[in-house]
C-alpha cells in the first residue's frame, strides 16, 4: 500500500465525517417533525406525561432533573414502556399540545434542554443536564426524547481540522510510520532471546506463547504494534499483560476503545492488580463495576476531592430551595447564586481533577472521551486501543494526534463500525477541500485504521474466516456454567458450552413494525427493525431458568442484531438487575459467562437480512454461549454457511 498524503486524508475524512453527521441529525429531525410525542413514546424512542418531581446538583456539578409521571394521565404512577435507557442522550422540553404545529413544537425544542440519562426506575427517570442548561424553567407537563449524539463529531473534527493545517515538518515519527511516510523502527528477529523484551517475569502464569509473543513485540516496537487476533484468542487478556509490563517499565498509559463496553472490559480486569487507574467518561454510561475507579466518583470520595464537598452542599441546598418557592423574583435570585456557585464548583473540581488525573499511571477513556479538557496537556509514553477495528480512523486520532506510540489490538474479520451514511437517501458527492485540497476518491469510513495499517504495515492474513483454524485455548476448552467459581446447578443448560433452540415451524414469526396494524406511524419510526415476541418470551424464561439454577444476572447477556427486540426484552433489566442488554455490535469486545443470543428472523422465504453478513455473526461465536436462534430455514442456512463443528 502506498504512502498517504496527510492533507488529503484530514480533507477526505473532514467531508465524509460531515455527511454521517447529517445523516443522523436529519434522521433524528425528521422524526421530531414529523411524528407527535405520543407516536414517537410508542415506538420506544420519547417518554410523555411528565413532571419535574426533584432537581439537585448531581456529579460534575450537573443540574439532575428526576422526572416523573403527571399524576393527571397515570393511574399506576409507573412509566409506560419506553425504549430510553441509561446513557442516553435526551432533550427535555415542554411538551406540546396534540393540536401544536411543528413550528410551535420547534419553538418549545429551542427552549428544552439537552442532557444525558443517568438513572431510569418504573416510577422516574434521570437526567443529567448539559452545562450552560442548568437554569432552564419549566412550567407545566413536559417529554423527553433520544437525540443524535454531535460532540463525538466535534471532537473528530477538530483533530481532523488540526492534522490538516499541519506542516510536514511537525509530524513526528509516529505520524509518519502511521501515513506510511516513513518505515517502522526495525524489531529484533528472535525477541525471545532480545536483552531488551526476552527475559521477562511474566504476571499471568496462564499466557501461551503466541500471547507472549505479541506482548514482547509491542514492547519492542518503537513507533506502533498491531495485535491481531480472532474472537476469543484473548486480546483483551493480553492487553492487561501489556499493561502490567509497561508500568513495571515506569511507563504511563493511556488505554482507549470505540465503546464504553470495551474500555469497561480492561477497567475489570486491572482493577484486582491495584495500580492507580482512572476511568473518564459519564457516570451513567459506565458499568456498575468500574464506577469506583471513575473521576466523578472520585472527586466526591477522594482526599483531592474534598475541597469541592462543601460547595456541592451549598448547591444541594439551593437547589432543594427553588421548590419551595412561589415567587419569581425569589426564584431567579436562587438561579443567579447558583449560577455563581456552579463556577466555583467547577473551578474547584478542575484543580481536584488535575491532581487525580496527574496521579494515575493507567487512564482509559473511550476514543473520543479521550479528547476531553481532562486530558489537555497531559503526556502519554502509550496509546492502547482495543477493539480497533471496530473504531473510525477519525476517532482513533482523537487520543493519537500527540502520541509517541500506539498498540492496536482488533480483528479486521469482526465488524467494522457502523456508518449510516451508507444506506442515507440523501447522498452528499465527497468535494475537495475549502482550500483546494484534493480529496482521495474511494475512501470510506468503513476502512478503519487496523485495516489500513495491516495493508501498510502488517503480515498477510487470510481473508476466510480464520481457515477453520480456530481451537480453544486449554484453560478454557473443558469449561462449563457448571464450573463456575460458585455454585451453579448441574442441569441440561449448564452442562453444553453451546445450545441451538429450534424454533422453526411458524409459531414464532417475525414482526415486522409495518405489520403493526394498531399503531401505523410505528413502522415508519423503526424502519426496517424487526422483533419476535415468541422468540422473546423464550428468551425471558431460559434467563429465568438460568438464574434459578445459580448463574448470576451479572454474569449473563442477551444479544440481539434488531432494536426493536431489543425493547421488547428491555424488561430483564428490572427483574435480574446486572445483567446486560444489547446489540450484536454494541457487545463486540464485551465476555459473559453465559451469552443468549435471539437472532430474531423466522419467515417463509427463509430471508436473513443483515444476518447473512459473517463479521456480525463472528462477534457471537463466544466460548461459553446460549444461543436462542429462529426461523424456517433462515437458522440452517446462517449455520451452515458461517457455522462449522
Amino acid at each position: 500500500m502506498d504512502s498517504i498524503y496527510v492533507p488529503s486524508f484530514a480533507a477526505t475524512q473532514l467531508a465524509l465525517l460531515d455527511q454521517e453527521l447529517q445523516s443522523e441529525i436529519q434522521e433524528t429531525s425528521t422524526l421530531i417533525t414529523n411524528h407527535s410525542p405520543t407516536g414517537l413514546q410508542r415506538a420506544g424512542l420519547a417518554i410523555t406525561n411528565l413532571t419535574i418531581s426533584s432537581q439537585r446538583t448531581g456529579l460534575g456539578g450537573k443540574t439532575v432533573l428526576e422526572l416523573s409521571p403527571d399524576s393527571a394521565t397515570s393511574s399506576t404512577g409507573e412509566l409506560p414502556e419506553h425504549g430510553i435507557r441509561t446513557g442516553d442522550i435526551v432533550l427535555v422540553a415542554e411538551q406540546p399540545a396534540g393540536s401544536a404545529k411543528k413550528r410551535e413544537i420547534k419553538e418549545l425544542e429551542k427552549r428544552g434542554a439537552r442532557g444525558v440519562v443517568t438513572k431510569v426506575q418504573r416510577a422516574a427517570v434521570n437526567v443529567a443536564l448539559d452545562e450552560g442548561k442548568d437554569d432552564v424553567m419549566f412550567s407545566g407537563r413536559v417529554w423527553m426524547v433520544k437525540l443524535a449524539d454531535e460532540v463525538t463529531y466535534r471532537r473528530m473534527n477538530q483533530t481532523m481540522e488540526k492534522l490538516q493545517k499541519m506542516g510536514e515538518s511537525e509530524y513526528s515519527s509516529f505520524i509518519r510510520v502511521l501515513f506510511g511516510l516513513s518505515s517502522p523502527s526495525p524489531v529484533p528477529q528472535n525477541l525471545s532471546t532480545s536483552d531488551e523484551v526476552g527475559n521477562i517475569e511474566w504476571i499471568d502464569p496462564t499466557l501461551n506463547d503466541s500471547q507472549k509473543d505479541a506482548i514482547r513485540f509491542a514492547l519492542a516496537s518503537r513507533e506502533v504494534a498491531l495485535i491481531h487476533g480472532p474472537p476469543g484468542t484473548g486480546k483483551t487478556h493480553t492487553l492487561i499483560e501489556l499493561i502490567l509490563q509497561m508500568i513495571k517499565r515506569d511507563q504511563r498509559i493511556l488505554v482507549c476503545g470505540p465503546s464504553n463496553i470495551s474500555v469497561d472490559n480492561i477497567v475489570e480486569r486491572l482493577s484486582p492488580h491495584k495500580i492507580p487507574i482512572l476511568r473518564l467518561g459519564h457516570p451513567a454510561r459506565l458499568l456498575p463495576s468500574v464506577l469506583s475507579h471513575s473521576l466523578d466518583v472520585l472527586t466526591q470520595t477522594s482526599e483531592a476531592g474534598a475541597i469541592v464537598k462543601d460547595v456541592r452542599a451549598e448547591m444541594d441546598a439551593k437547589q432543594a430551595s427553588i421548590k419551595k418557592t412561589k415567587s419569581g423574583k425569589e426564584r431567579k435570585a436562587i438561579y443567579t447564586d447558583l449560577k455563581e456557585l456552579r463556577k466555583e464548583y467547577r473551578e474547584r473540581e478542575r484543580k481536584c481533577v488535575s491532581n487525580l488525573v496527574g496521579g494515575s499511571k493507567v487512564v482509559l477513556a473511550t476514543l473520543h472521551g479521550a479528547g476531553g479538557f481532562q486530558l489537555r496537556n497531559e503526556q502519554f509514553d502509550v496509546v492502547i486501543i482495543d477493539e480497533a477495528s471496530q473504531a473510525l480512523e477519525a476517532q482513533c486520532w482523537v487520543p493519537l494526534l500527540s502520541a509517541k506510540k500506539a498498540v492496536c489490538a482488533g480483528d479486521h474479520l469482526q465488524l467494522p463500525p457502523t456508518i449510516k451514511s451508507l444506506n442515507s437517501k440523501v447522498k452528499a458527492k465527497t468535494k475537495d477541500g475549502d482550500d483546494g485540497t484534493p480529496v482521495i476518491r474511494g475512501m470510506t469510513l468503513e476502512t478503519t485504521l487496523f485495516d489500513r495499517l495491516l495493508a501498510l504495515h502488517g503480515p498477510s492474513i487470510k481473508h476466510e474466516l480464520y481457515e477453520s483454524e480456530l481451537i480453544a485455548a486449554d484453560a478454557v476448552k473443558a469449561r462449563l456454567l457448571k464450573d463456575l467459581e460458585y455454585d451453579v446447578e448441574d442441569n441440561e443448560d449448564t452442562t453444553e458450552p453451546l445450545i441451538f433452540i429450534d424454533t422453526q415451524g411458524g409459531d414464532f414469526p417475525e414482526r415486522n413494525e409495518d405489520d403493526d396494524k394498531e399503531n401505523p406511524k410505528r413502522g415508519s419510526l423503526h424502519g426496517e427493525s424487526k422483533s419476535n415476541d415468541m422468540e422473546a418470551a423464550l428468551v425471558r424464561l431460559h434467563v429465568k431458568q438460568l438464574v434459578e439454577a445459580g448463574v448470576r444476572p451479572e454474569d449473563i447477556a442477551v444479544v440481539t442484531p434488531y432494536n426493536a427486540q431489543l425493547a421488547a426484552l428491555a424488561t430483564l433489566k428490572e427483574k435480574f438487575p446486572g445483567i446486560e442488554l444489547g446489540s450484536v455490535d454494541g457487545f463486540q469486545g464485551r465476555e459473559k459467562e453465559a451469552v443468549i443470543v435471539s437472532l430474531v428472523r423466522s419467515n417463509p422465504d427463509g430471508e436473513v437480512g443483515f444476518l447473512g453478513e459473517k463479521r456480525r455473526l463472528n462477534v457471537v461465536r463466544i466460548i461459553r454461549m446460549l444461543t436462542v436462534y429462529s426461523c424456517h430455514d433462515t437458522a440452517k442456512a446462517i449455520i451452515n454457511s458461517h457455522w462449522r463443528f
